[in-house]
């Protein structure tokens, strides 16, 4: 009899594959009820370890131009296509779908991904302005990064609610944590091994994957976490409770699509800070 073997997917972390700290897995299951995969479980550390990450990740991120950062994300669209078959085939074993309902998942979280890399660099041309003001000076209102981003991905979307929970963070120059779906985690896990082979920096990216219900209070009250996105979150209500008492941004489960080909520039202004610049006028 020949022993058979699954896969164990690791946490994906500061742009490298730990295993969680405390060595736990979980096992994923196809849509039969067979075994497919392991996966592994994160702890409280694990999520310490992915916001340290994400902080060091970000101003280095931030500052690259908006150019740089949108030729980086086309260029991990063009990774994605190039294993769309194995996308294609984790979401049939994971969801049941037919091979043509699969194919147009990652078809639209491939579209998504591209069509947020095009608003890297046209951002403050359509939300910033100039304003009016006494004295001679300019006054500019623009739009910046808010800074880590924890984010839960949809538990009832296996690639492309997870694509359009990430890509609206990153694409302004933040960098986010996202905790994976627990039952379709592994075409986001397997979105970080595409991640790892790019050119996006380690830690702009952390992907946890395990019980939503234990990490979403770690990340929510980290202090280093500058804004919350609770889509796929199960206590919405608790975390809102918990993240203003650490003085965070929120976006409510239900606010944005997470299942269309393309977002919505609201969604990326949400996970950004407007500023003021006053500078004088030349003489």
């Amino acid at each position: 009899m020949r022993l058979e073997v699954k896969k164990t997917y690791k946490l994906f972390i500061g742009g490298k594959f730990p295993r969680s700290e405390s060595g736990r897995s979980y096992k994923v299951e196809d849509h039969k009820g067979n075994h497919l995969a392991n996966v592994s479980l994160a702890s409280r550390k694990d999520v310490r370890d992915a916001v340290v990450a994400a902080r060091a990740a970000q101003p280095g991120w931030a500052s690259a131009s908006a150019y740089n950062r949108g030729q980086v994300l086309y260029r991990i669209a063009e990774m994605l296509e190039g294993r769309r078959d194995q996308f294609i085939e984790e979401i049939r074993e994971l969801t049941g779908k037919s091979e043509r309902q699969a194919s147009q998942e990652v078809d639209a979280a491939i579209d998504s991904w591209v069509w947020h890399a095009g608003w890297t660099d046209k951002i403050d041309s359509v939300a910033g302005s100039m304003n009016p003001v006494a004295g001679p000076f300019f006054n500019i209102s623009t739009n910046q990064p808010t800074g880590v981003v924890g984010a839960f991905a949809p538990q009832d979307s296996a690639l492309v609610g997870f694509v359009n929970t990430i890509a609206p963070a990153i694409v302004s120059g933040n960098a986010v944590v996202v905790v994976t779906s627990e039952k379709l985690s592994l075409p986001a896990l397997t979105f970080g091994e595409v991640l790892a082979t790019s050119d996006l920096p380690g830690g702009v990216v952390n992907i946890l994957s395990g019980k939503e219900t234990e990490l979403s209070s770690w990340l929510v009250s980290h202090m280093d976490v500058n804004a919350v996105d609770l889509e796929g979150s199960s206590n919405p209500a608790e975390l809102e409770v918990l993240a203003a008492g650490t003085v965070k941004r929120v976006i409510r489960p239900d606010t944005y699509e997470r299942t269309s080909s393309k977002g919505t520039l609201q969604h990326i202004l949400d996970l950004m800070e407007l500023k003021t610049v006053w500078h004088p006028k030349g003489h």
